[in-house]
C-alpha cells in the first residue's frame, strides 16, 4: 500500500500515472508482438510463447537471405533484377510483416516516433536505393534481437510467476465426519481442513494435531523445517512434511497472507523506479531528436557538399535510423528491476515496487525497533512476585487481562499461567499505547503494564524494580500495586552479524523500544548497536526517525507492531518484519522481510545495489555504444549490416547482463 507521508513516494506515482501504460505496452509490444491490453500485473502475467514454432516466419526468412547470400558472394551468381527483389520482398515480408503491422498500428495513434516505425522506414529504404539483402538483415536481425528479447522477459515472468503461485487448486474439507473435495474459495472460516504430507497448505489457519513439521520457504525463504504446535497459525503457501495435518480455518482464501504476498508481488512487477521512468521519458525524447537529425543527414549536406549524391546521404540517414532504437534500454532496464524483485523474493524479501530497490541504495541509516526485530519476541516469564495477594491469585488476574492484548509480552503471560484463569473475564478493557492495560476483573479495577502505567495513575512501587534488567508487566488491584512480573526475550541469532554487516557498508544503526531502557542497552551492547533508545511511545519514535531525517539521514525503519506503523510510514523505505508483524505494519512498508531475519535488511540494501549496479551498466553500455555507431554511420563509415548487429548486439549484452541478476545466488 502507497504511504501518503512521503514526497519522494508521491512525486514517483505521479511520475508512474504518466509513464506506466506506455511503458509497460512497450515491454509487451516486445514480449508478444501486440499492442493488447493488460492488468497491473505487469511481469507476472502468463508469459509469451517464444518457442521456434512461433517464429516460424522468421525462420523462413532467415533461410532464404542465407541462400541468396550463398549464392552472391560464393557463386557469384546475380539474378535478374526484378527476380532479385521478388525473392527478397518475400523474405522480407516474412521477416518483417509483424514489425509492419506493430508500425502501422502505432501510427493510427499518431505515435511516429517507436522502434517499429523507425526500422520500418529505414529498411523500406534500403528497398527504395536497391540495398535488398541489407534491409532484409536489417529486419531479420533486429527480430532475432526482438526474440532473445521475448525469451528474456518472459523467462522473468515465469521466474516470480513460479515463485509465487504455489497455492494449490483443491483442498480437503472436513465435513459431518466425511472428507469433501473443494476448491480453497469455498471454505468458510471456522471450517477444518486435512493436509496430508507433502501437500501444500491452501488457507491461513490454526493447528488441531498435537504437532507438526512444515517447509515454510515459499513464505520466508528459509527451507529449514519448522515445527508447529497445537494452537499455532499455519500459513497458506506452507508444506506438510511428515503426518497427517487438521487445521482450522481463520481466513478466507483471498484474505491469506500468501494472496497478500502474491499481490505485492504484482504490484511490485508493475510499480516502476525512478530510473525506469526517467528512461521513459528520455526514450520519448530521444527519439524524435535522432529522427530528426536522420532528416538532417539526409538533406542538410546538400548545402555544404559540392557533389551531392542523394541515394549516399539517404544510406548514411537510414544507417543513423537503425543504431538510434532504443530497445535495449526499454527491455533490458525493467528486465532488471524483474530480476532484482525475483532475486529478493526467493531471499525471503518483498519490495513493492523497483522504485523501493533505488531507495534502499540510498539509505545511510537503519533504524530498529527491538521487540521482535532484533530480539525473536518469543518472551518467557522467568518470575512472579507478589505483594499483598498470593502468587496463584496474581497470576490469575495477569493472565485474564492480558489475554486482551496480542503484545507477545502479554503472550508470554498467558501462556505461563494456562490453566490458572479460570472463568474470569475482563471487561471494559482499555489498550493503551506504549503503557499496559487497563480493565475490570472480578469487580476490581486491574493495571497491567510498565512503570509509565503505574505513574499515569499515580500508583506507588518499590523503587528497587527501576534496576530490574528484565522486561517486567507490574500489576495495580484498585489502585494498589500487588505486584510484578519478570519476562526475558531472547537476541535473534544473526543480529549481531546483521549490525556488523551494516556497519561495513557505512550505515549507522539506531534501535527505538518501548522497553525501559536498561533492557535497551543491554541488548544494544550485545550486539553493537550506535544508538539506543528507551522508554519511548510510539509519538516518541516518530519524533526520533523525524530528527534523524531533519539531519539530513536517509532512514530505512525496521519494525513488527501496530506501534511500528506510524514510523515505518515516515521513514524513506518503512520495512516490516513478516513473519510476526501486524498487518498494519505490513500494508504500510514498503519492504516486507518475510523470514523475520535482521540479516535480510542487510540483503535487501544489497539486492539494491545489484540491481542499480546492473540498470546502470546498461545504460552506460547501450549509450557509448550507439553514440559511436552515429558518428560513424553519419560519416559514412559504418554500414546498414554493422549498425544493426551492433544494435542487436548491444540489446543481447544488456539483456544477458540484466538476466544475470536472476541468476545470482545471495547469501
Amino acid at each position: 500500500m502507497e504511504n501518503d507521508n512521503k514526497p519522494e513516494q508521491k512525486q514517483s506515482d505521479q511520475l508512474a500515472n504518466v509513464a506506466e501504460k506506455e511503458t509497460e505496452q512497450e515491454i509487451d509490444d516486445h514480449a508478444e508482438g501486440d499492442d493488447h491490453q493488460h492488468d497491473d500485473a505487469g511481469a507476472t502475467e502468463e508469459p509469451a510463447d517464444t518457442g521456434w514454432k512461433s517464429h516460424w516466419d522468421l525462420l523462413l526468412g532467415l533461410f532464404i537471405l542465407l541462400v541468396m547470400m550463398i549464392l552472391n558472394f560464393g557463386f557469384q551468381y546475380v539474378p535478374p533484377q526484378w527476380a532479385d527483389f521478388a525473392i527478397h520482398a518475400v523474405a522480407y515480408v516474412l521477416a518483417g510483416w509483424r514489425v509492419l503491422a506493430m508500425a502501422f498500428r502505432k501510427l493510427k495513434r499518431a505515435d511516429f516516433f517507436n522502434e517499429f516505425f523507425l526500422m520500418s522506414v529505414a529498411t523500406l529504404g534500403a528497398f527504395y536505393i536497391g540495398s535488398y539483402s541489407e534491409g532484409v538483415a536489417v529486419m531479420v536481425f533486429y527480430r532475432i534481437g526482438e526474440w532473445f528479447q521475448d525469451v528474456a522477459v518472459s523467462n522473468a515472468k515465469r521466474s516470480i510467476k513460479a515463485l509465487l503461485d504455489v497455492r494449490p487448486d483443491t483442498v480437503s474439507v472436513l465435513r459431518n465426519g466425511s472428507v469433501v473435495v473443494l476448491k480453497p474459495s469455498e471454505v468458510s472460516v471456522g471450517e477444518t481442513i486435512q493436509v496430508k504430507p507433502g501437500e501444500k497448505v491452501a488457507l491461513d489457519g490454526e493447528l488441531l494435531s498435537e504437532s507438526a513439521s512444515f517447509n515454510t520457504a515459499a513464505l520466508t525463504g528459509e527451507s529449514k523445517p519448522d515445527t508447529k504446535r497445537k494452537g499455532e497459525a499455519i500459513l497458506a503457501g506452507m508444506i506438510n512434511l511428515a503426518t497427517v495435518a487438521e487445521i482450522t480455518i481463520t481466513a478466507l482464501f483471498k484474505d491469506s497472507k500468501l494472496s497478500r504476498i502474491l499481490e505485492m508481488v504484482q504490484d511490485a512487477t508493475a510499480r516502476k523506479s525512478q530510473t525506469q521512468l526517467f528512461i521513459s521519458k528520455f526514450a520519448a525524447v530521444y527519439t524524435p531528436i535522432v529522427f530528426a537529425l536522420a532528416v538532417a543527414v539526409c538533406f542538410v549536406p546538400y548545402f555544404f557538399v559540392g557533389e551531392y549524391v542523394f541515394n549516399t546521404w539517404f544510406y548514411r540517414a537510414l544507417v543513423f535510423l537503425v543504431i538510434s532504437c532504443p530497445c535495449a534500454l526499454v527491455v533490458s532496464i525493467p528486465l532488471g528491476y524483474f530480476g532484482g524483485i525475483g532475486l529478493a523474493s526467493r531471499n525471503g524479501i518483498l519490495f513493492k515496487g523497483g522504485n523501493f530497490l533505488d531507495v534502499m541504495t540510498t539509505i545511510n541509516t537503519v533504524v530498529m525497533d527491538k521487540t521482535g526485530t532484533l530480539t525473536k519476541g518469543v518472551f518467557k516469564v522467568q518470575k512472579v512476585v507478589p505483594n499483598g495477594v498470593q502468587e496463584n491469585e496474581l497470576l490469575r488476574i495477569a493472565a485474564v487481562i492480558e489475554a486482551n492484548s496480542t503484545h507477545p509480552v502479554a503472550k508470554a503471560v498467558v501462556e505461563y499461567a494456562k490453566g490458572k484463569e479460570g472463568d474470569s473475564k475482563a471487561s471494559d478493557v482499555e489498550e493503551i499505547a506504549g503503557h499496559g492495560l487497563k480493565g475490570i476483573v472480578d469487580g476490581k479495577e486491574v493495571l497491567a503494564g510498565n512503570t509509565k502505567l503505574m505513574k499515569k495513575y499515580n500508583v506507588v512501587y518499590p523503587n528497587d524494580i527501576e534496576t530490574i534488567v528484565d522486561t517486567i508487566v507490574l500489576l495495580a488491584i484498585d489502585n494498589t500495586f500487588a505486584g510484578y512480573i519478570t519476562i526475558a526475550d531472547e537476541i535473534k541469532e544473526d543480529a549481531a552479524q546483521a549490525i556488523k554487516d551494516m556497519h561495513g557498508l557505512s550505515i549507522k544503526t539506531v534501535m527505538l523500544s518501548g522497553d525501559k531502557q536498561s533492557v535497551v542497552d543491554a541488548v544494544a551492547k550485545q550486539i553493537g548497536i550506535d544508538e539506543a533508545y528507551g522508554d519511548l511511545l510510539p509519538e516518541g519514535k516518530v519524533e526520533k526517525v523525524q530528527k534523524l531525517k531533519d539531519e539530513g539521514r536517509r532512514i530505512a525503519f525496521a519494525g513488527d507492531g501496530v506501534n511500528d506503523a506510524p514510523v515505518v510510514a515516515l521513514a524513506d523505505a518503512g520495512i516490516a518484519m513478516g513473519g510476526l508483524g501486524s498487518d498494519a505494519t505490513i500494508e504500510t512498508a514498503d519492504v516486507v522481510i518475510q523470514n523475520d531475519k535482521p540479516s535480510s535488511i542487510v540483503a535487501a540494501i544489497t539486492i539494491g545495489k545489484i540491481t542499480r549496479g546492473i540498470v546502470w551498466q546498461n545504460i552506460i553500455l547501450a549509450m557509448a555504444v550507439k553514440a559511436i555507431v552515429l558518428v560513424l554511420g553519419a560519416g559514412g563509415i559504418a554500414t546498414l549490416w554493422e549498425a544493426v548487429i551492433a544494435d542487436v548486439g548491444v540489446a543481447l549484452l544488456a539483456i544477458l547482463n540484466a538476466v544475470r541478476i536472476q541468476k545470482t545466488t545471495f547469501k
